[in-house]
């Protein structure tokens, strides 16, 4: 009866095929459908102000559909989120650089962009 169980033991499961993209996230991501506002960061990116949904957010990065062209896999963005209106004070906005671009069904791409740095000063910090 010993022999069964180490030969149980020694079978394990075969391993699930890992996707396109390996799991590189350090934080769960949450699914929240929150609008976001996207800007270039870069003078030599043509400028834009794209107004996406989110799809899913964590601490360290968003994922977004956008209809716009023009994102590319390391591309430094201002992002706000959530975004509610240009001069609202509760804005967040954050340094992103774009980690991915998938082109998604009728003419729109996903896009995922890691969270560098915020801009907002802390309540603690001097100007």
């Amino acid at each position: 009866m010993s022999k069964n169980l180490t030969e149980k033991a020694d079978a394990a499961p075969a391993a699930e095929p890992q996707g396109q993209y390996s799991e590189q996230r350090k934080c769960r991501r949450a699914k929240i459908s929150k609008p976001v506002r996207v800007r270039p960061s870069d003078p030599l990116d043509e400028h834009f102000e794209d107004l996406p949904i989110s799809v899913n957010a964590s601490k360290e990065g968003i994922y977004f559909i956008s209809r716009r062209k023009g994102y590319y896999k390391g591309m430094r963005v201002f992002v706000t989120f959530p975004f509610s209106s240009a001069h609202d004070p509760m804005n967040c906005e954050y340094v992103a650089e774009v980690v991915r671009v998938e082109e998604q069904a009728g003419g729109k791409c996903g896009v995922a962009v890691n969270l560098k740095m915020s801009m907002n000063l802390s309540s603690t910090s001097t100007p």
